[in-house]
C-alpha cells in the first residue's frame, strides 16, 4: 500500500480561502440587512410613485375622441397636439419664465441672507436659521391668502406706494406674472437661503484672512473666494427652486388665475374640470421632461465650466 503524501500548499491555500469565503459571507449578509431596511420605503415608492407615473405614462399614449374614452387609439398624438398648438407653447414658456424669474429673485434676496448667517456666531446663526425655516411651519395656502391681501389693488402694498409717491394709480400686482413670482419667491425662498448657506459654511477662514494679508479688498476676496467656492450651493438652491416652481400649482392657481396659465393650472383644468385624463397625462409628462433636460443642462454646464473643480 503506497503511503500517504502530506502536502503543506494544499493546507495553505486553504487557509487563504476560509477568511475570503467568510468575508464574501459578511458582506451578503450586509447588504441583505440593508435591502430588508430599505424594503418598507423601497415598497412605499414603487406603490405609490412609480406605479402612478407609469400608470400615467401608458395614459399619455392613448388618444380618444371623447371623455368617455371611446375609439381609443394608442398614438403620439396627445404630444403632437401639445406641441403645435399655440397656447400650450405659450403656456410653457409662461411656466419656464416665471421659474426663471422666481429663481433670480430668490438668489438676489437670498445669499446675502446666507452670507450673513455664515459670518455671524453661533447662537444668531441658530435663530436666523429658525427665522428662515419658520415660514415652512405654515401651509403655503395660508401664505397666499396673506399675499392675495397685501397685493389688491386696496391693498397694503399699492397704498404705500401710492402714499410714498412712487406710483398714481394702483398697481396689477394680482393676477399677473409679478404676483405669482412674488408668491413663488417667499414660498422657496428658504430652499436657497439654507442651500448657499450650507456651502458658506464649508469654506475655510483662513482663505479670506490670507486674501487680506496679500492686500486684496473685501469685495475682490469675496469675488474671487467666497462666490465661487460657494457656487455648489447656489447651482443646488437654483435647481431646488426652479424645480419646484415649475411644477407648482396652489400659488399660480390662487395669485395668477386664469391670466397665467401655468403648465400644472393648464393639466389640472384638462384633468379634472374636462375630464381629458389622456391629454392631461401628456401635458403632465411635457412638463416634467422639459424640468428634467433644463435641470439636467444647467448642472452639466456648471460642471464642465470654468468653476468645475469646486463641484469635485
Amino acid at each position: 500500500m503506497e503511503p500517504v503524501r502530506y502536502d503543506d500548499r494544499q493546507e495553505i491555500v486553504s487557509l487563504r480561502l476560509q477568511p475570503a469565503v467568510s468575508g464574501k459571507r459578511r458582506n451578503l449578509k450586509k447588504y441583505l440587512y440593508a435591502v430588508l431596511l430599505l424594503l418598507p420605503l423601497l415598497l412605499f415608492i414603487i406603490g405609490f410613485f412609480v406605479v402612478p407615473m407609469l400608470y400615467i405614462l401608458y395614459l399619455s399614449f392613448i388618444d380618444t375622441e371623447g371623455p368617455g374614452g371611446t375609439n381609443a387609439t394608442y398614438s403620439i398624438s396627445n404630444y403632437g397636439r401639445f406641441f403645435t398648438d399655440p397656447y400650450y407653447l405659450h403656456s410653457l414658456w409662461l411656466t419656464i419664465k416665471v421659474s426663471l424669474y422666481t429663481v433670480i429673485v430668490s438668489l438676489l434676496l437670498g445669499y446675502p441672507v446666507a452670507l450673513t448667517m455664515a459670518k455671524c456666531s453661533p447662537r444668531v446663526r441658530g435663530l436666523l436659521t429658525l427665522l428662515v425655516a419658520s415660514p415652512l411651519l405654515i401651509s403655503i395656502v395660508v401664505r397666499n391668502f396673506g399675499w392675495y391681501l397685501l397685493l389688491l389693488p386696496n391693498g397694503t402694498v399699492n397704498q404705500l406706494l401710492i402714499g410714498l409717491g412712487i406710483t398714481e394709480s394702483p398697481l396689477k400686482l394680482l393676477f399677473s406674472e409679478a404676483g405669482v413670482v412674488i408668491g413663488l419667491s417667499n414660498a422657496y425662498l428658504p430652499f436657497m437661503i439654507l442651500s448657499i448657506a450650507t456651502s458658506l459654511y464649508n469654506i475655510d477662514p483662513s482663505l479670506e484672512k490670507a486674501a487680506a494679508i496679500l492686500g486684496a479688498s473685501p469685495f475682490r476676496s469675496f469675488i474671487s473666494i467666497t462666490l465661487p467656492l460657494s457656487l455648489p450651493g447656489i447651482v443646488s438652491g437654483m435647481v431646488l427652486v426652479f424645480s419646484m416652481s415649475m411644477s407648482a400649482y396652489v400659488t399660480p392657481a390662487l395669485m395668477g388665475g386664469a391670466n397665467v396659465p401655468m403648465l400644472p393650472v393648464v393639466a389640472y383644468d384638462q384633468i379634472i374640470n374636462l375630464l381629458r385624463w389622456t391629454y392631461g397625462s401628456a401635458v403632465s409628462y411635457v412638463l416634467l421632461g422639459i424640468t428634467l433636460a433644463i435641470v439636467t443642462i444647467f448642472t452639466r454646464m456648471m460642471e464642465k465650466g470654468r468653476y468645475r473643480e469646486v463641484f469635485r
